[in-house]
């Protein structure tokens, strides 16, 4: 069986306060973050113990997860597996790349996002510069806000061609856009407006509870992130009997980690194996490969 999981422990800090973000409102004391880092062992542990299975794994921590070193740790560990496809990550990308040496390069992606408010873009793209020349597959973004606009302009100038570079719609503010907004977003990420939509999703086949599943810290699983009926634990021994064909008991899906998993929007067909990290098959490896070799 082949099962791709996103997990989300108890991490709810961050190194940035962005005010349009909803994760890492607060920081954790140490013995909050030791709980975090024992269950993320856990679940480590718990891949190694299955070979039977293969997994594909995005991590989506409410916080800044890879200033930790245990989640560092993690992802080599994980990377270097058999039984891993993939290990993926959301990232601020403000902590050193120096762990990436020890993991496998073939396995690790990484989804990082620009703040323009709080990150420095010549720091940012040293370190773009540095995973693109290490072969790590990664995509980058930033919230679609009109205000980062010079920013954006300037990210996209600055970064090699080869790299995916998304603008995550945000939806409450779509009504107050201007066309000359939206066409801009447009023409820096070509998929913009696939991303400004909430997909009905009441009743329609999806692949979460089946083949994609949510975990968190506990082992709970639930079909996604945005469902919170628990289906079961994941270190229960009988767990994949909770893996069973859903449909859908949300009216509609708006953000990419769920909808890309909705079976009649077929977006398999646009990221194929870069949907965790969100790299469209244009720019996966054999494109990515021969882009590098000529940067």
């Amino acid at each position: 069986m082949h099962l791709t999981i996103l997990y989300r422990g108890s991490l709810v800090s961050c190194n940035y306060g962005c005010e349009y973000c909803p994760f890492a409102k607060r920081q954790q004391s140490a013995a909050e973050l030791t709980i975090d880092r024992q269950s993320l062992e856990r679940f480590a542990n718990w891949i190694v113990d299955h070979p039977q299975h293969e997994f594909s794994i995005l991590f989506t921590p409410w916080g800044e997860a890879l200033i930790h070193s245990w989640y560092q740790q993690t992802l080599v560990r994980l990377s270097q597996l058999p039984n891993v496809r993939k290990v993926a990550i959301q990232t601020n990308l403000s902590c050193s790349l120096d762990w990436i040496d020890q993991a496998n390069p073939d396995c690790l992606a990484l989804w990082a996002t620009f703040h323009p408010e709080w990150s420095n873009l010549d720091r940012f793209l040293e370190r773009c510069n540095d995973l693109h020349q290490r072969g790590i597959r990664f995509s980058v973004g930033v919230v679609g806000f009109p205000r980062f606009k010079e920013a954006i302009t300037a990210l996209r100038q600055r970064l090699p061609q080869a790299i995916y570079l998304w603008i995550n719609a945000v939806k409450a503010e779509l009504p107050q856009l201007t066309d000359d907004d939206r066409a801009f977003f447009q023409s820096i990420d070509p998929l913009y407006e696939l991303n400004t939509h909430h997909y009905p999703s009441l009743g329609k086949s999806c692949k979460a509870g089946e083949s994609v599943i949510s975990v968190d810290g506990e082992g709970t699983m639930r079909r996604c992130h945005f469902i919170k009926t628990a289906i079961g634990n994941l270190y229960d021994p009988a767990f994949e009997t909770a893996l069973v064909e859903r449909p859908c008991t949300n009216e509609t899906c708006h953000c990419h980690i769920g909808y890309v998993h909705l079976d009649y929007l077929e977006l398999d067909k646009v990221f194929g194996a870069g949907i965790l990290e969100r790299v469209p098959i244009a720019y996966q490896r054999d494109e990515f490969v021969r882009a590098s070799s000529q940067s």
